[in-house]
């Protein structure tokens, strides 16, 4: 009877280990009996929630403001009161205390009662109340109750936590009077009737002194809780260790990032640019200039937490409990330069920028209808509509006339804009802004996005956050001049995808011939990384390790094929969908599959000292390894045809190209003009197949990833990075000689499966005989020095050289094996 293992709470790090926690028969677990829904109540209760309307909402807020300034009145009121009331409490004491003995609306109106509170008759009532009769001079903390959640809810002003804050007061209310009763006995002022009645019952209770450490305990105790006091004065020489779980419980798993609002959040600006047909729009301003702004939506800071509950036979698997208790870098080690302010490009520039577009078109007799402006972080985009008649090409030509006109670098023309029926003049802002990639982690889009591998990549033009799903690009190529922005642009989509993956659903297969790029993820090895198994650095950059890196993703490729062939599925993402529900079996071989993105920084090196041997694996993998969740991340400075070929182009439809020298170097990016006409710093031109978009890259600094990575590295990680597949070259490869001494246990077996289903292949031999994949690929490696199966052939499987049983037998014996 076959049995499964089910993997719960916990997941195996090698997958040579097989848990043996739960063996259950198939036969013997019960099917789980599934009550249908009640569709009734379910479509009531839909019904019957309402989304509250704009109006509502308005009106909602107005009675909270009223509230919020009631508070604060009321607090004012207070304060003068109470603080009037110790001054002139004595002479005001005949008063109050007869109203609340003997009450009269006589005492409230009558002009033969007068108090010397400076808040008349109520004040003083008001202060004899909570002052005398109740908490003592420690009712001024309910006037910090008052004013902190008036500013809270008229002005949305945070002063000090609300919570926190109620908490303290009250306990200042409660604890202060009676330890001023003990201390300063029969004075009403300062304790109240409150602080003195518990004096009295204390004192006949626990007595006088049991009081005081009654109220010694109760000081320590809040101190303790409130400030998270660890008193490490009292440790003792020595050393008391203590299980660690006892002391940190499984924390909440977090799927949202730390919380961040930027309160300058940027503004996604349009100007329309009315023409000077008429006399000046005396709101406008004198060049006719209307500005019309759209208010972008804030950012909603609330972090969701998902509890982490009990696992069982009905829990789907999750990968990321083998690291429970990592925690995703928080938002505060990014810095903030500023954001982007659509507003400092100033009217008078965008007036200028229009008057002198308008004059240079109609020195050369073209008139336009209307022409509107769209501010962007580094660009403003001059949106013009002609007159009927006249023809794209002539304002096409005369884009050197209208940057000289400008005196600006980067003037690019788009006739026509895709989508639009008018054409397009980019001109450079005067004082471009820094996009800080922090603004960008903390936008709503990045937070609630369901791509699969999504990293922010900038600003567009129109001053919208660009977000991206790698899975589905599925390769990325980038290209650009020295300088001008493309190791910038690496850093930019790994934080983005650091600061959204969790460990155990992404690895890194960093390439770096520069060795000094990306030397900084090497803090993250345990965590993110992938390399090979008898690799000391997970960064790669020796030539000869690339070569068998590269080989070793394709044979990873291969059996991840083999996976998704035995599951019938088409895709890593049906294959995982599939394991987390159980319906895989793990020992046969099947296991959660995490993403892999492979970084080359500089790819021109690679292919002048490498050339064949780095280009052919490298293309079956562009070819081939999107179904399988590899993708790839190519950068280079040179953009010439012998370093980007048609090969490597027709595999990466999704190409970033940032400032080159000539057109020629553009156009073998992108297939088009464009990128010599970038103003660097991060200008960019991103080409999904159909047209081109204009981003202001994000910025993130080496400091910053510095401090990513340390607080990623000082976590508890893996026992060590993702293990690629060996790979063995000719020159490094195993000993191709066989020697029976040394053969595996599984040999003969592994022999005969391989003659029965036809098909030598590692994967094989690890699924049916449930071994790891470095113990099948030796077991192969033995086959092959044997005669049994040919060499490795790259994506085809190797050929076996028996048809039958009984001639594997007679070669066996011959070899002596049996």
């Amino acid at each position: 009877m076959a049995k499964y293992n089910i993997p719960l709470k916990t997941n195996t790090f090698k997958e040579d280990q097989i848990e043996e926690d739960l063996q259950i028969p198939v036969a013997d677990i019960p099917e789980k009996k599934v009550k249908k829904p009640r569709k009734a109540k379910a479509e009531k209760s839909k019904k019957e929630k309402r989304i509250p309307t704009e109006e509502e909402l308005a009106k909602r807020e107005q009675r909270l403001r009223v509230v919020g300034l009631f508070f604060l009145l009321l607090a004012i009121y207070l304060l003068f009161s109470f603080s009037s009331y110790i001054q002139t409490w004595k002479a005001d004491y005949s008063y109050t205390d007869t109203v609340f003995k003997h009450f009269s609306f006589d005492h409230l109106f009558d002009n033969k009662f007068p108090v010397e509170n400076w808040m008349g008759k109520m004040g003083a009532l008001m202060a004899y109340l909570f002052i005398s009769k109740w908490f003592g001079i420690a009712s001024f903390l309910f006037i910090v109750l008052l004013f902190n959640s008036g500013m809270k809810l008229f002005f949305g002003i945070t002063i000090f936590p609300a919570w926190k804050t109620m908490e303290y007061c009250f306990f200042g209310i409660l604890w202060t009077p009676v330890f001023l009763g003990l201390l300063i006995p029969d004075n009403d002022l300062l304790s109240g009737i409150y602080g003195f009645q518990m004096n009295l019952w204390g004192a006949e209770f626990i007595g006088t002194s049991g009081l005081g450490l009654l109220l010694g305990f109760a000081f320590l105790s809040f101190l303790i809780l409130a400030f998270n006091i660890p008193f490490r004065w009292f440790k003792s020489g020595k050393k008391i260790e203590i299980p660690i779980e006892e002391i940190m419980p499984e924390p909440e798993k977090d799927i949202s990032f730390n919380t961040y609002t930027d309160n300058t959040a940027p503004l996604t600006n349009e100007f329309d640019l009315d023409l000077p047909k008429s006399e000046p729009d005396p709101i406008a301003g004198p060049s006719g200039i209307e500005l019309l702004i759209e208010q972008p939506k804030e950012d909603d800071t609330e972090s969701e937490k998902e509890i982490i509950g009990h696992q069982t036979l009905d829990t789907k698997y999750d990968p990321t409990l083998d690291l429970s208790g990592y925690k995703f870098p928080p938002l505060d080690l990014l810095n903030d330069y500023g954001g982007l302010d659509a507003v400092n490009v100033r009217k008078e520039e965008l007036e200028a920028n229009k008057d002198k577009i308008v004059q240079t078109l109609g020195n050369y007799d073209i008139r336009i209808q209307k022409i509107k402006a769209t501010i962007g972080p580094a660009v403003t985009l001059y949106e013009i509509v002609p007159e009927a008649g006249v023809r794209i090409s002539r304002i096409k030509n005369l884009e050197d006339d209208i940057a000289l006109s400008l005196a600006a670098l980067g003037i690019r023309i788009i006739a026509p804009i895709p989508g639009k029926g008018t054409i397009g003049i980019e001109v450079p802002n005067q004082h471009p802004e820094i996009v800080s990639i922090k603004s960008l982690l903390a936008s709503e889009k990045f937070k609630s996005t369901s791509f699969e591998l999504p990293f922010v990549m900038g600003k567009t033009i129109s001053n919208e956050t660009f977000i991206a799903d790698l899975a589905k690009m599925p390769h990325l190529l980038m290209a650009g001049a020295t300088g001008q922005g493309k190791s910038v642009g690496l850093n930019t989509i790994i934080t983005s995808l650091l600061y959204k993956k969790h460990p155990s659903q992404v690895k890194f297969v960093l390439i770096d011939p520069k060795k000094v790029e990306l030397t900084l993820y090497s803090k993250i090895e345990r965590h993110y990384l992938a390399k090979l198994p008898d690799s000391e650095e997970a960064i790669i950059t020796d030539t000869k390790k690339v070569i068998r890196t590269l080989n070793s993703l394709n044979i990873e490729m291969d059996s991840r094929y083999d996976l998704l062939r035995d599951a019938q599925v088409r895709n890593i993402k049906e294959y995982n969908e599939k394991f987390f529900s159980r319906k895989l079996n793990p020992n046969e071989g099947h296991k959660f599959l995490p993403y892999i993105v492979l970084v080359i920084d500089e790819f021109a090196d690679l292919i002048m000292t490498a050339g064949r041997e780095i280009e052919t694996p490298l293309t079956r993998l562009a070819q081939l390894a999107r179904a399988t969740g590899i993708h790839l991340i190519i950068a280079t400075q040179r953009p010439s045809v012998n370093i980007i070929t048609g090969t490597i182009k027709a595999n990466f439809p999704a190409r970033i190209a940032f400032r080159v020298i000539s057109k020629i170097d553009s156009r073998t990016i992108l297939d088009s003009s464009g990128a010599d006409q970038l103003i660097g710093r991060g200008d960019m031109l991103l080409s999904t197949g159909s047209d081109l978009i204009r981003i202001q890259c994000a910025f993130v600094d080496t400091p910053e990833i510095d401090k990513v990575t340390e607080f990623i590295g000082s976590q508890r990680g893996y026992p060590s990075a993702f293990a690629l597949p060996e790979y063995y070259d000719e020159e490094g490869g195993p000993n191709k000689e066989f020697d029976p001494d040394q053969k595996d246990e599984f040999f003969n077996e592994a022999a005969r499966l391989v003659i029965q289903h036809q098909h030598g292949s590692t994967s094989l031999i690890q699924r049916k005989l449930k071994l790891g994949y470095n113990r099948a690929g030796r077991i192969i490696d033995q086959l092959e020095a044997a005669g049994i199966v040919g060499p490795f052939e790259g994506s085809k499987a190797r050929e076996v050289r028996f048809k039958d049983l009984a001639s594997l037998e007679q070669h066996l014996n011959e070899l002596g094996e049996i």
